[in-house]
């Protein structure tokens, strides 16, 4: 699959471990410039040593940055914009996985005794409110070059609504619900937002070997490329409010074809058409 992304300037988040260093790579294969965001900064040296010519060369700068603070989210946008020589894609990647509060979450599922408020309060801000503040603080670079592209990593929707997988599922419902009101907010101004998730478990350490599963057998993280890689290039902004498995996305075919077969709509458009409203229906 040839994505070129020559000229592109792309952040990032969760980018040292799991989809972010293999979206990273990715995007440095195609030609992009990648700011690469994390909280932990041993990762994100390891990242920089993986990729020692685009470092050398100023293709990829790394920043220790809180997604759950917005003054840290505006830094690195300003700091990438003026490193880089400006902003064109965002993803939002970063997120804390159940295994912060369980490691064996997966075998014991995690009833609501053992979420403190803190620890709901601190995924939600994270898993949340991390890609709004990136958003927000990217958004009028964007609007005002009239091309940008923004990837939020979801999740399925069984596991949004399985019961004793708290605060991960409720949060990722929220980010997949903020993902379709941004999408309809752009429209028209050279802004795309879609979705992305896995499928499935994916073979990442959000996933413990405590888990059980047989790792060949779940989603490899590679998987996450094709189709985000193909959202960042010129083919792919045409597209948005949708959103994409990637474990379906067939990289045999071309890439609109694969699109199409792996693409649904954000979120719940179905409920959403007879809202009760004075005058009939609200103004779009």
């Amino acid at each position: 699959m040839n994505m070129e992304l020559e000229g592109k300037v792309a952040i990032v988040t969760g980018a040292a471990g799991g989809f972010g260093r293999e979206l990273v790579r990715g995007l440095l294969g195609a030609g992009a410039k990648v700011a690469a965001l994390d909280v932990d900064e041993k990762r994100l040296d390891e990242l920089a040593t993986l990729h020692e010519e685009p470092v050398e060369t100023g293709r990829l700068v790394t920043a220790r940055t809180d997604i759950s603070r917005y003054e840290e989210c505006a830094a690195a946008v300003a700091q990438a914009r003026a490193g880089l020589g400006g902003l064109h894609v965002l993803i939002n990647n970063g997120a804390l996985g159940m295994g912060v509060i369980r490691i064996d979450h997966m075998t014991e599922l995690v009833g609501i005794q053992e979420i403190a408020p803190e620890m709901w309060d601190r995924f939600v801000a994270v898993n949340l409110s991390g890609a709004w503040y990136m958003t927000r603080a990217a958004i009028d670079g964007m609007l005002a070059q009239g091309w940008g592209c923004i990837v939020n990593v979801t999740t399925s929707m069984f596991t949004m609504l399985r019961g004793k997988f708290h605060p991960y599922g409720p949060a990722k419902a929220g980010l997949e619900a903020m993902s379709a009101g941004h999408a309809g907010e752009f429209e028209g101004r050279g802004v795309t937002v879609n979705v992305v998730v896995p499928g499935g478990p994916s073979d990442t350490p959000m996933v413990p070997m405590e888990s059980g599963f047989d790792r060949s057998a779940m989603v490899p993280p590679t998987a996450m490329v094709p189709p985000i890689l193909w959202l960042c290039s010129e083919a792919g902004g045409a597209h948005t409010g949708h959103r994409y498995v990637a474990a379906n996305w067939d990289t045999t075919v071309d890439p609109e074809v694969a699109a199409e077969g792996c693409r649904a709509p954000i979120g719940w458009p179905d409920l959403a058409q007879n809202p009760v409203w004075p005058g009939g229906r609200p103004d779009e």
